[in-house]
């Protein structure tokens, strides 16, 4: 997946404002299960929050935020205190419900 830029990343912020979260991690923290939960919800909702209940440091957030990136091919928009925010487009262009801007 391409990198968003800024201004794209402000405006899927707005878009989850919101939002509830659907996916939240706990104390075994990734596991294969979960990271199955997070392709499913990507698949049905493109833009997810997922949030993090064990793991109070930013550091610990950032580098399970970037595990998941890595393992489901999609984009971290952002993280606002304890919850990350995720997009992946749907690959098939009838069923994408998000249009991200494009300058």
């Amino acid at each position: 997946m391409e990198t968003l830029k800024g201004y794209q990343k402000k405006f899927l912020k707005g878009l989850a404002h919101g939002l509830k979260p659907v996916v939240f991690i706990g104390q075994k923290g990734l596991s294969g299960g979960l990271i199955g939960s997070i392709h499913d919800a990507l698949d049905t909702h493109e833009l997810i929050k997922v949030k993090f209940i064990e793991f109070k440091d930013k550091q610990q957030k950032a580098g399970l935020s970037e595990a998941i990136e890595a393992e489901t091919s999609c984009c971290l928009v952002g993280i606002i205190g304890h919850t990350a925010i995720f997009y992946r487009q749907h690959a098939d262009p009838e069923k994408r419900k998000i249009q991200v801007p494009h300058r």
